[in-house]
């Protein structure tokens, strides 16, 4: 638990994607993020939210598009210095800065909006915990797929993409 570098594999319908997460730069969102995966949290859920040239979201819904519940929100630390670009992987949160559970997206693109630049909620940011070392052409794949509007929800695939398990490698 205390490797500074942990892996992650996540393994999709659409292929596998390993991550190295950065628990110098990010221990909350990391452990948090180990948390939910050795729960066994992320298996079953899909990547709801998919937009292209920009991410790719997942971690909290099933594919019948039911929200699963988590546990309290962490602490943002997108004051960390650690930029959203393209492969990196952040927490996903509301318009409260400190509102991340499970959820988190895979940056397509360099997303500078992305980053930290002040206090309120539109300049905080979204913390960056680790970064794509393989699969990213799965992410890609991900990334293409036709979406639609799906019970309130906008750029949903049409094709359920699902996270069938996330795996702790070291």
């Amino acid at each position: 638990m205390n490797d500074p570098n942990p892996m992650v594999q996540i393994e999709t319908t659409l292929g596998e994607i390993v991550l190295e997460l950065d628990r110098d730069k990010a221990p909350v969102s990391v452990d948090n993020f180990i948390a939910y995966a050795n729960s066994g949290h992320y298996d079953g859920t899909i990547f709801h939210r998919v937009m292209q040239g920009f991410m790719v979201q997942g971690g909290g819904f099933t594919a019948e598009m039911q929200e699963k519940p988590t546990g309290e929100p962490i602490v943002n630390e997108a004051t960390n210095k650690q930029k959203n670009k393209t492969g990196t992987v952040a927490m996903a949160r509301t318009s409260d800065i400190n509102s991340a559970t499970a959820q988190f997206f895979i940056n397509t693109d360099d997303n500078k909006f992305l980053n930290h630049t002040g206090q309120t909620p539109e300049d905080f940011g979204y913390a960056v915990f680790g970064q794509v070392v393989d699969g990213m052409d799965v992410v890609y794949t991900i990334e293409q797929q036709a979406t639609a509007t799906v019970a309130g929800h906008d750029d949903v695939p049409v094709e359920p993409i699902v996270i069938e398990t996330v795996v702790v490698l070291d």
